[in-house]
C-alpha cells in the first residue's frame, strides 16, 4: 500500500512539473515577444524622432520606450532594451562608433533602470514620480562624469574645453532630455500599457487603480512636458 502511495505522489509530482514547465513556456515567448517590440518601436522612435540640439548632442525620445518596458517588466527587461538599441544604433544610423554606444547605453540605463527598480517597489503614481525623477537626477549625474571621461577622446579637444560645457551646455541638455522624457513617459505609459496587456502579452492590473492613477499622470505629464519644453527654448534663446 505504502508503495503505491509512493508511486502515485512521484507521479504526481512529475505531472505537476511537467504542467509548470509547460505554463512557464508561453509566458517567456510573451516576454521575449515583448521585448523584442519594444525594441524595436524605440530604435525606430530612436531613428526618426531625432531632434538637433547642439553641434553634437542630439535628443530622441527612445528611453521612453526603454522606461516603459521596465515599468511593466522590471528593470533587467531595461537593461536589455537599452543595450539592443544602443548596439543596432551604432551599427546603423550611428556615426560615433563604440564612444557612442557606450555613451547611448550608459545614458539609458542610468534613466531607466533605477526608475523602474523604484517603481518596481512602489506601484503606483507616487512611485513612478520618484522613479523617474530618480532617473533625470542620475542620468545628469552620471552622464556629466562621462562626458568628462569620453567627450575629449570623441571630439579631440582639450579636458579643460569640456569641463567648461559642462554648467552651460551639458547639464541643461541632460536635464531636459530627462525631464521631456519623463513627462511624455507619463502621458504614454498608461495606453502602451493597456494595448499590451488587451493583447495578452502582459498580464492585467487591478483596473481600480488604473483609473485612480491615470488622470494624475496625464496632467502631471503635461505639466512637465510643456515645462521642459518652454525651458529647453528659453535656454537656446528662441524665446
Amino acid at each position: 500500500m505504502t508503495k503505491e502511495k509512493n508511486k502515485h505522489n512521484a507521479s504526481t509530482s512529475v505531472e505537476i512539473e511537467i504542467t509548470s514547465g509547460r505554463r512557464k513556456k508561453p509566458n517567456d515567448t510573451k516576454k521575449i515577444t515583448t521585448i523584442a517590440m519594444l525594441s524595436a518601436l524605440a530604435y525606430i522612435i530612436m531613428a526618426i524622432g531625432r531632434i538637433p540640439i547642439t553641434s553634437f548632442l542630439d535628443y530622441d525620445p527612445k528611453d521612453v520606450i526603454i522606461v516603459i518596458g521596465g515599468f511593466l517588466m522590471g528593470p533587467m527587461t531595461s537593461l536589455i532594451i537599452s543595450f539592443l538599441v544602443s548596439l543596432v544604433e551604432m551599427f546603423t544610423v550611428s556615426d560615433t562608433g563604440i564612444i557612442g554606444f557606450l555613451m547611448n547605453f550608459i545614458a539609458s540605463a542610468t534613466f531607466a533602470c533605477g526608475a523602474a527598480y523604484i517603481y518596481k517597489k512602489r506601484h503606483n503614481l507616487k512611485g513612478a514620480l520618484i522613479g523617474l525623477t530618480f532617473g533625470v537626477i542620475s542620468m545628469t549625474l552620471v552622464m556629466l562624469l562621462w562626458n568628462y571621461l569620453l567627450t575629449p577622446i570623441f571630439m579631440g579637444v582639450p579636458r579643460e574645453a569640456v569641463v567648461e560645457m559642462m554648467v552651460p551646455v551639458l547639464l541643461p541638455f541632460n536635464l531636459f532630455k530627462g525631464g521631456i522624457n519623463m513627462g511624455i513617459t507619463l502621458l504614454i505609459y498608461r495606453p502602451i500599457s493597456y494595448a499590451l496587456r488587451k493583447s495578452g502579452l502582459i498580464e492585467a492590473e487591478d483596473k481600480t487603480k488604473v483609473r485612480k492613477t491615470k488622470m494624475g499622470m496625464i496632467v502631471i505629464g503635461l505639466g512637465i512636458l510643456s515645462t521642459c519644453i518652454l525651458g529647453v527654448l528659453v535656454w537656446k534663446g528662441i524665446i
